[in-house]
């Protein structure tokens, strides 16, 4: 129940604090005295989408605290307890900030939370009923919800759409596996034939590099021979380096002994020389050994590199990449082995979840289905006290097939009318007028309220386009509501506001060359004057004021 709403800075509002009461609680007001800002004030602590037009004009930034008593609320208990949150022993505070350049903050108990858990918990506190629902009532997924809101199955609905959506999931997936497991069978045979030939190829990395400088050497062999020759003949010989630097040497070693060390630089020179030399010409002997011409290994080393190069080309990509392709096919062949047994475990996870969903939901269709009729009892039940004697109310459930069902179930739902006696029902859109949708919605409102489904109720209106006995009645309904649990009602309908417990009127003031919206709690002097203002306009009579005056006392 909503304890207190205060708010600052909102629209018209600068400064309200309001104390709210149980039952039935009327709000009146000429039309633009800002009776619609309450609400959106209301609505931005319990999670509406903030704006930064609603921020008064002139103010940096407004803000809303709304108070409820909780102790009885146990959907808010728990979505507290989901959010690691703790409630008070019996209030709830919601508080939002809004500020002018668009920014917002909310918080739960002082605690700071999100927009979102804010709407979470507002969807559980207060039932917002405004001037278009009724028309809301002529829509399919409106009339499902109310059929199971009434039934008590909301949360069997959320798991059904969790199972539908994981049907949906695995349904694709399986769709996905087959097309991949048919197109790879159609590569098999390629597959087979191109790993065959990579394995038989034995790709090494680097391997194309190591044969390209072999092939070149093989070729230029001849040249590189011939000149290892020549270079063979300068090194060694009777006219070689080599005899060169021992004949020196030998003339050095044979004058060093007279020369009072002046020669035993050069004599060490020459011998490491000559040591090198040697090494050089024994370095070009070995080479001379290992460079051939030999066309047959020149034959070879083309072969295997051209081979490289071609199958590198088939697969569009370089010689070293050859191995890695190699393990990327042999996976591929070894997914296709496995497709098999994957997809007969994916097949057996679609079916039972396709069970675990068909079972969900034929389950919630039996609720459906027997809720159907005791809802109808009871909306059939308020029909004559809201001047739709010869009304019937029936709501109809056709159950199709668990194949085609969606996230809501295998059930169509309708709200079928009749406003007169003999008339056969229809679908609710087309049979009643605009007063008997609002009629209507108030039986389904009471009756949900008679199964326990109630917080706090605001009326937006709702009697808008009815007057006189059916006004009276709507009043006498909405104060049956109100014994269940706490009803706001915003109304220009003064048999409403007679039958209110409490009654604040909202008007709009000019204050300091500024509108501002005033919300004040009418007592019996004040109230007889408003009521009879509703009912004679500007100008208030006395015949106004005794009407006034029969209308509050039949509340009495």
């Amino acid at each position: 129940m909503l304890l207190s709403l205060s708010i600052r800075d909102i629209v018209l509002i600068d400064k309200l604090d309001l104390d709210w009461h149980g039952n039935l609680c009327t709000l009146t007001g000429e039309t633009g005295a800002g009776k619609s800002i309450l609400l959106d004030a209301l609505g931005l602590a319990l999670g509406a989408r903030g704006d930064a037009g609603l921020v008064r004009n002139g103010a940096a930034q407004g803000s809303v605290t709304a108070i409820f008593d909780i102790s009885q609320n146990k959907p808010v208990l728990t979505v507290l307890e989901e959010n690691g949150l703790q409630a008070g022993a019996r209030e709830l505070i919601l508080r939002r900030i809004q500020t002018a350049d668009g920014r917002s903050r909310a918080f739960c108990n002082d605690a700071p939370v999100s927009v979102g858990l804010l709407a979470q918990l507002g969807s559980v506190l207060v039932e917002i009923h405004g001037q278009n629902e009724s028309q809301a009532l002529t829509d399919a997924r409106t009339q499902r919800r109310l059929l199971d809101q009434f039934a008590g199955i909301d949360g069997d609905v959320g798991t059904l759409g969790d199972l539908h959506s994981m049907k949906i999931q695995l349904e694709k997936r399986l769709a996905a596996h087959r097309d991949a497991l048919a197109r790879a069978a159609q590569e098999a045979d390629y597959l087979i034939t191109a790993v065959a030939e990579l394995q038989a190829l034995e790709p090494q990395t680097g391997e194309e590099e190591t044969l390209a400088d072999q092939r070149t050497l093989l070729m230029n062999a001849e040249k590189i021979a011939a000149d290892l020759d020549e270079a063979q003949n300068f090194l060694g010989g009777e006219t070689g380096v080599e005899t060169a630097l021992n004949g020196a040497l030998r003339r050095l070693e044979k004058a060093a002994p007279d020369a009072a060390g002046k020669l035993d630089g050069a004599v060490t020179a020459l011998d490491r020389a000559l040591i090198e030399a040697s090494e050089a010409r024994e370095a070009v002997l070995v080479a001379c050994s290992e460079i051939r011409h030999d066309p047959a290994e020149l034959a070879r080393v083309e072969d295997r590199l051209f081979a490289l190069r071609a199958t590198a080309r088939k697969h569009n990509v370089g010689c070293n990449d050859l191995s890695d392709v190699l393990t990327q096919l042999e996976q591929q062949l070894t997914d296709i082995d496995g497709s098999a047994d994957r997809l007969a475990e994916m097949e057996i996870a679609y079916e039972a979840a396709k069970n675990a969903y068909r079972d969900a939901a034929l389950k919630v269709s039996v609720a459906r289905t027997k809720a159907a009729g005791e809802l109808d009892e009871f909306v059939n039940g308020e029909l004559a006290p809201l001047k739709l004697d010869g009304g019937r109310f029936e709501t109809r459930v056709d159950t199709g097939d668990a194949e085609e069902g969606g996230a809501d179930g295998i059930d169509r739902i309708s709200f079928e009318a009749s406003t007169n006696p003999g008339m056969a029902p229809g679908p609710i859109a087309r049979i009643a007028s605009g007063g008997e949708l609002a009629r209507f919605m108030l039986a389904l409102k009471v009756s949900l309220a008679g199964s326990g489904h109630i917080g706090t109720l605001i009326f937006d209106e709702v009697d808008a386009g009815v007057g006189g006995a059916v006004a009276e009645a709507v009043g006498l309904r909405l104060h049956k509501l109100a014994e269940l649990g706490q009803v706001l009602v915003v109304t220009h309908s003064p048999q409403v506001a007679a039958r209110g417990d409490f009654h604040w009127k909202v008007s709009k003031t000019s204050e300091l060359e500024a509108a501002v919206t005033r919300v004040n709690p009418l007592d019996a002097d004040a109230r007889l004057e408003e009521v009879a203002r509703m009912l004679s306009g500007a100008n208030v009579t006395s015949e106004a004021r005794a009407a006034a005056g029969k209308l509050l006392e039949a509340d009495e």
